[in-house]
């Protein structure tokens, strides 16, 4: 987001990972939990059951219009066709498509409900009492903040998520990917892409950073 939001958000998300820091340190010690199981289960839900899954979903439906029809119409079936299950927290789950005339972003304004299965752990910010209200009332601006700009003829619509319905953005292909692979396309997918907050990276943008979670 903006400069004048960053800052006070980057020393919530310090502090917040410290106290979970000295918390883990504690627990480990006294030999409740073990230290490496736990790296295992963030490094699962962050790379492996995480935004890389989400992006190979998003790489598909770009490529094959059957699956992105199917995708569409049934979430869960069509993602469970890549091998991820959707899991507990993704069975009702409900894709958008953004297109030239519509930008779909997802929140969850009463606490955090996430498809972890394709999304992996949800970000900080997207938890934050800021996000979770800004977005509703002013998306526009919270947009801007994350470095989407968008004309204003552009239909912004906000998804409310709920312990019944998770949502997914299908993100609009970036021009100039046509002879692109899926793996290389999987590339230009983002973690925030998919939440709706920013859009797909243009091919010379593959580096590009994603805000941190």
């Amino acid at each position: 987001m903006a400069d004048h939001h960053d800052h006070k958000h980057d020393s919530d998300d310090d502090q917040a990972a410290a106290r979970v820091k000295a918390l883990e340190a504690l627990l480990v010690r006294k030999g409740l939990i073990d230290g490496q199981m736990l790296d295992l289960i963030v490094d699962t839900y962050e790379n492996r059951v995480g935004p890389r899954n989400g992006a190979k979903v998003i790489a598909r439906a770009w490529t094959d219009p059957a699956f992105r029809k199917r995708l569409l119409a049934d979430g869960p079936a069509a993602v469970n066709e890549l091998g991820f299950p959707p899991g507990p927290e993704g069975v009702h789950l409900i894709v958008i498509e953004n297109t030239p005339r519509v930008h779909n972003v997802v929140v969850c304004t009463l606490c955090s409900c996430y498809p972890w299965s394709v999304l992996g752990l949800p970000p900080v910010w997207f938890k934050s009492p800021p996000y979770r209200s800004r977005v509703v009332s002013e998306p526009r601006a919270v947009l801007r903040e994350f470095g989407t700009e968008l004309d204003d003829k552009v239909e912004i619509r906000v998804w409310d998520s709920s312990a019944e319905v998770r949502y997914l953005v299908l993100p609009m292909r970036p021009e100039g990917t046509e002879g692109l692979s899926e793996e290389e396309l999987i590339e230009l997918v983002s973690r925030d892409s998919m939440i709706g907050v920013t859009q797909a990276k243009s091919p010379g943008a593959k580096g590009g950073s994603e805000r941190r979670a």
